[in-house]
């Protein structure tokens, strides 16, 4: 699918402080809108993914698949930082004509949430039937039922959080130094860090599996003591699988991101903040996630008015909301076929059940 750039002008005010003299967004667009807006799902993507999400998200995203561009108008914009065409680090500063490198500013998920309203208004969406992401995604999702509580009709917030934890973010501290150990990291070019983001990714991998994963994926076997353990060659090709695809500075830039995640920022906590959404929402979380445990979901079905909450079984901890597609899938059908109504029936329907509001798939 072509990718399409939208460019803003003027210059960009950071909630940080910073701003950026203009902006570029990359984004795709499947199917086609209509009239009322009533088809449009909106996709945010997680930490290195991208607009184009058939291909990161092909389970749930495609011509037969839960979200058809036959039947919706799909966007997936790459956000600010990222690596796959919109503004960041690599980008040219229009006000120097060089590349950013290390001096492209802090920027937050509000900051992403505001520059998807810019790229909303220039395409005349004026309604949103669906917003969905998992992970960073979902705190960009979150954030924008929050900012703007009369867009996204119906929301889909898959292991993601109202604030990111401590643990969250000394895990993301650990990959920054990572980094920033790599000795060619202080240099101004494309590769810099390359080798301390491939440590940094390992580290990653770690958190989005759990214990169980690893012992079932990369189990032990026979092998003699001058080899290395399955295990440890695993770690070794996902840091380089992603250096393939991906810089340094985006990535330390992104995880800086995901820790800037605090809804009740400013607006009296985070009860207070998700309190204001009222989109019908629907939260789901991963039993085996290490990274966002399931009890921060929890907390966003608690405080979200009338809010749906499923846990799904994964064996992929984290990354179960990649890769499940078939549970999540079956947990979206059966909680649209509820939200027709006027009001929000999953409230009463599935109050008895010991986990707030919890569907049973």
């Amino acid at each position: 699918m072509k990718t399409t750039t939208f460019k803003y002008n003027k210059p960009f005010q950071l909630e940080a402080g910073g701003i950026l003299p203009e902006i570029e967004l990359a984004y795709q667009a499947l199917g086609e809108i209509n009239d009322d807006c009533s088809n449009v799902v909106w996709v945010c993507h997680a930490f290195t993914g991208s607009q184009d999400v058939e291909d990161w998200w092909q389970g749930l995203v495609g011509r037969g698949k839960l979200f058809d561009p036959d039947k919706h108008f799909i966007i997936c914009v790459n956000v600010l930082g990222s690596h796959y065409g919109s503004t960041g680090p690599l980008s040219v500063n229009p006000e120097t004509g060089e590349p950013y490198f290390h001096n492209f500013p802090l920027i937050t998920i509000r900051d992403i949430v505001n520059s998807f309203d810019l790229l909303r208004e220039h395409l005349g969406i004026h309604q949103i039937n669906t917003c969905i992401g998992g992970s960073l995604g979902g705190q960009q999702s979150v954030e924008w039922a929050i900012s703007q509580p009369d867009l996204i009709e119906n929301l889909i917030l898959i292991a993601t959080n109202a604030q990111h934890s401590p643990w969250g973010i000394a895990f993301n501290e650990s990959q920054r130094m990572s980094i920033e150990v790599d000795p060619t990291w202080q240099e101004s070019h494309p590769q810099a860090g390359i080798k301390g983001m491939m440590a940094a990714r390992a580290t990653a991998l770690i958190s989005y599996r759990n214990y169980e994963t690893y012992g079932i994926t990369q189990a032990r076997k026979d092998e003699p003591l001058n080899k290395p353990h399955r295990a440890m060659t695993y770690q070794r090709y996902q840091g380089e699988k992603l250096a393939q695809r991906f810089n340094a500075f985006s990535y330390y830039v992104l995880s800086q991101v995901m820790d800037s995640q605090d809804v009740g920022r400013g607006r009296g906590g985070a009860i207070q903040a998700l309190s204001q959404i009222k989109s019908k929402t629907l939260v789901m979380g991963i039993e085996s996630d290490a990274l966002f445990p399931i009890n921060e979901q929890e907390f966003l079905a608690k405080h979200i008015p009338g809010a749906t909450f499923q846990a799904l079984d994964s064996l992929y901890g984290h990354d179960g909301f990649l890769i499940e597609s078939q549970l999540i899938t079956k947990a979206i059908k059966l909680w649209q076929k509820f939200v027709k109504f006027d009001v929000n029936p999953m409230y009463d329907f599935f109050k008895g059940l010991e986990k707030k509001k919890e569907l049973v798939v």
